[in-house]
């Protein structure tokens, strides 16, 4: 008896140890994160967009006065590779997600990314890796193929790198904050828009500064100051990795995608049950719904079927430890996850030709810019790949605005911590855009007007006497709608996401940034084959207004259909786990 009692008191002290290690972890993990890890993301994120943006902003004008290919070769080219850097992030996703985790995902997607870029550099700065200068008023001289081939290997590196740094950094910082906390929380909503106005910051920063060092200075000093910054970025990212909140990787989401659907294929001729008669394991899910369960909904009631317990599956009821065969049957959380993937993809897809539409000012735009009187102050002119100075100005004056006085006055009306729902923000974004869009074809038959009069129809290298202010509209509608709609699909695919999933999730933003591109370059490369509207040669002979009166017209359709989607977009309902065990909070405002 007495071996007993004390065998009986050692468990108990056991036990006692285990708990106060427990709560002696879980007390170290709440003084990470927070407000003061931000300086390091931040900085990060500064850094790395000075140089993604201070690359891609002049890219066209290096790719056509120095490598001399025909600008829409070079603007196929631009979107293609845009498109790529922005699919990889599926990859990066996937890595984080699975097993990696997001710093260390970040940390060598950086390095690849700046091998890139120090590849770029050379291209640009040693004379065999670019063909001659163009010598008076000869034909110029194309690139090589091996030329192309070094500046293809440049932008796939920075494609692969900007693949793990996209779809992490904001998931990333967005985990700093708990959840949990009524007042961390509002302060993940605040961030997505802090996290925007650091990115505009330092895209202000590389469209002015930096293009201005491109075009009158040179190429080496113009590609070399980001690949700088980039590496500062990498040394103020790792320098914070004792503040951070750190998350395990909790297995491959794609993985349990699919085992849902094996699964519920394979039981497809079984009855649906009721819904307390589905499969739930919270011992099983607790790696994977840290922050709530997700709830049973009716749609898509299909894929309830891997629920469903039969007797070949391997549940065992009196060890509810032990899993299941997960490739027969899943847990209702793990069936809701493919559910709310699977409802957010029609306003994914929504957010693609607002994407197609803002491509054109870095191509199209851009060489109108080049073609206008672009005098600000005596002899200084504008660079054309500034001229995207008014997008950013324009978004961060709309961040602001909205942070500070919408959201607050909204507050007042809607009752929601946000002033509005993420949904409502990002169809104010569509509106804008499809105006943003008219306007620029109205200005450009203004610039053709003006070389008319002036005799300058087939003089394309000459200066079209109008200022290239005219522009400033266009630009600035743009930096409108990317304030309202790309923040808030942003939002959108955090919230809105399964929490396993939420690199995944941000992933997604990025590809509908890559499906834009692409549906751009087939949107020019098909009205290049097909009309006369778009012309290598001479701006001035072509129908660019057209152009962008069919993409607004495409943009009209959109909206109507992102419309219907929002209408009858079902949000994730999710039962919040309590800090104690007294009660559970159920959430699905926006």
């Amino acid at each position: 008896m007495e071996k007993m009692e004390e065998k009986r008191n050692q468990v108990g002290v056991g036990k006692a140890n285990g708990r106060e290690e427990k709560k002696h972890v879980e007390d170290g993990e709440k003084r990470r994160g927070g407000i003061r890890t931000m300086p390091f993301i931040f900085a990060n994120e500064i850094c790395e967009k000075l140089a993604v943006v201070g690359f891609g902003a002049n890219m066209i004008s290096y790719l056509t006065g120095e490598l001399h290919m025909p600008l829409t070769k070079a603007a196929t080219t631009l979107t293609n590779f845009s498109g790529t850097g922005s699919l990889t992030p599926l990859l990066g996703a996937f890595i984080a997600d699975s097993f990696a985790g997001r710093f260390w995902t970040i940390s060598v997607a950086s390095v690849i990314y700046q091998l890139g870029m120090i590849c770029l550099i050379m291209s640009a700065v040693l004379p065999q890796f670019r063909p001659p200068p163009c010598a008076g008023g000869n034909v110029c001289q194309e690139a090589t193929g091996w030329q192309e081939a070094v500046l293809y290997v440049s932008l796939l590196l920075t494609a692969l790198g900007s693949g793990g740094i996209r779809p992490c950094v904001v998931a990333f910082g967005a985990d700093q904050f708990d959840e949990t906390d009524p007042t961390q929380k509002t302060r993940i909503w605040n961030f997505f828009n802090w996290y925007y106005f650091s990115m505009g910051v330092s895209i202000l920063v590389a469209v002015t500064v930096i293009v201005y060092i491109q075009e009158n200075i040179g190429w080496g000093w113009g590609l070399g100051i980001p690949a700088i910054a980039m590496a500062l970025s990498i040394i103020a990212f790792i320098i914070g990795f004792p503040l951070y909140r750190h998350f395990k990787p909790s297995g491959s989401p794609l993985t349990r995608l699919v085992q849902v659907i094996v699964a519920a294929i394979r039981k497809r001729k079984l009855p649906t049950p009721a819904d307390s008669l589905l499969y739930d394991n919270d011992k099983l899910d607790e790696p994977i719904s840290a922050t709530g369960r997700l709830l049973h909904t009716n749609q898509l009631r299909f894929f309830d079927k891997a629920a469903i317990v039969t007797e070949d599956d391997g549940v065992k009821w009196e060890s509810p430890d032990k899993p299941p065969n997960l490739w027969r049957v899943n847990t209702v959380h793990r069936v809701e996850e493919l559910k709310s993937v699977i409802r957010m993809g029609p306003i994914w897809a929504s957010g693609i030709l607002l994407i197609t539409a803002a491509a054109q000012q870095g191509t199209f735009s851009l060489q109108q810019a080049r073609s206008m009187d672009r005098h600000l102050a005596g002899s200084f002119q504008i660079p054309p790949g500034s001229m995207s100075v008014f997008t950013i100005i324009s978004m961060l004056t709309t961040i602001s605005v909205y942070d500070r006085l919408l959201i607050p006055l909204a507050r007042r009306f809607t009752g929601v911590d946000r002033g509005i729902t993420f949904l409502q923000r990002m169809g104010v974004g569509f509106f804008i855009s499809v105006f943003a869009t008219f306007v620029a074809g109205f200005i450009e038959q203004k610039r053709k007007h003006a070389a008319a009069i002036h005799g300058l129809l087939d003089s394309p290298h000459n200066t079209v006497p109008i200022s290239v202010f005219w522009l400033v509209p266009q630009y600035a509608l743009h930096g409108m709608a990317e304030a309202f709609m790309s923040i808030g699909h942003l939002e959108f695919f955090y919230d809105q996401a399964p929490e396993s999933m939420r690199s995944t999730a941000t992933a997604l933003f990025w590809t509908s940034i890559s499906a834009g591109n692409y549906v751009s370059t087939l949107l020019v490369t098909l009205v290049h084959h097909h009309t006369d509207w778009l012309t290598d040669g001479n701006l001035n002979r072509g129908k660019l207004e057209y152009f962008y009166w069919l993409i607004t017209l495409l943009q009209g359709f959109n909206l109507i259909y992102y419309l219907c989607c929002a209408k009858f977009y079902t949000l994730k309902p999710i039962q919040v786990r309590p800090k104690e065990e007294d009660g559970v909070e159920l959430s699905t405002t926006v």
